[in-house]
C-alpha cells in the first residue's frame, strides 16, 4: 500500500463504526469502552521509534482501539540503554539511535493527537527492553503488551515477555514489513522522499528539529541497516 494511503486509512479508523461502538479520540465509545476498559485497562507498545513513520502509525492506532490507556514505551531511551542484539544486529549503532527520547515522544504524541487521540489517555514511558527484569518499573503489572512480529528479533521479545509472564497480543499476526526507519533515515539523509513514509505531523517534528541537516552528516552512514 502506497504510504499516504497507509495514512488515509488509519485515520479514518478514528470515525469508523467498530465492535458496537465509534472511535471518538481514538477509543471505542458506549458500551464497547466499557467492555474494553474491562478487560483491557492498558495496553503497551514498544519501539526505537527512529523515527515514528507509517507503520509505527498503524500499530499505535491499532492497539489504542485495544486498551483503554495507551503506554507508549520508547526503547533505547538514551546511550546508556542501548545493548548489542544478536537478533537484530544494527539496532544499537548509532546511527540507528539519532533521535532523543524527547524528540521521539514529540513526534509519537504530536502524530497520535493530530489523529484524534485523547491525549490523557496516552502515556510515555522510557522503555529498558534488553533488562527484563527492570520493566516492572515502567509498566503496569496488568499491562497487556502489544507485539508486532517481523523478524527474529520480533520473536525473541515476544519469548521474553512469555518467560517474564507478562500478557502478549500479537497483532497484524501473518502480515510482513512493509516499512522501517532505516528507510526513513536513508530517505533523510539523501534529503528527498522521506516525508510520505511518516504521519504528517511527524515530518512537522523532523523539520523544526533540523533531521535532515543532522542526517545529512551522516551520508554513508547505515548502509544494510535494517532497525525500526
Amino acid at each position: 500500500m502506497h504510504p499516504y494511503l497507509l495514512f488515509e486509512s488509519m485515520t479514518q479508523l478514528l470515525s469508523t463504526p467498530h465492535a458496537g461502538g465509534r472511535l471518538a479520540s481514538g477509543f471505542l465509545t458506549g458500551k464497547s469502552a466499557i467492555d474494553v476498559a474491562m478487560h483491557t485497562r492498558y495496553g503497551m507498545i514498544h519501539g526505537r521509534f527512529q523515527p515514528f513513520h507509517l507503520g509505527h502509525f498503524h500499530y499505535a492506532l491499532t492497539a489504542a482501539q485495544r486498551c483503554a490507556h495507551l503506554i507508549v514505551g520508547i526503547t533505547n531511551p538514551d546511550p546508556s540503554c542501548i545493548v548489542a542484539e544478536a537478533t537484530d544486529p544494527e539496532r544499537h549503532r548509532p546511527e540507528a539511535n539519532i533521535f532523543t527520547f524527547f524528540e521521539r515522544q514529540q513526534m509519537i504524541r504530536a502524530a497520535l493527537t493530530e489523529a484524534g487521540l485523547d491525549e490523557q489517555r496516552i502515556s510515555f514511558v522510557p522503555f529498558p527492553i534488553h533488562h527484563p527484569e527492570r520493566w516492572r518499573y515502567y509498566c503496569p503489572p496488568d499491562a497487556l503488551h502489544f507485539l508486532r512480529v517481523f523478524s527474529a528479533w520480533g520473536q525473541e521479545k515476544m519469548r521474553r515477555f512469555q518467560e517474564m509472564g507478562w500478557r502478549v497480543e500479537v497483532l497484524d499476526a501473518g502480515a510482513r514489513k512493509d516499512m522501517s526507519g532505516s528507510e526513513v533515515r536513508r530517505r533523510l539523509r539523501a534529503g528527498q522522499g522521506w516525508e510520505e513514509l511518516v504521519p504528517p505531523a511527524v515530518a512537522e517534528v523532523l523539520r523544526e528539529i533540523g533531521a535532515v541537516e543532522r542526517l545529512s552528516g551522516q551520508q554513508g552512514a547505515g548502509n544494510g541497516e535494517q532497525g525500526k
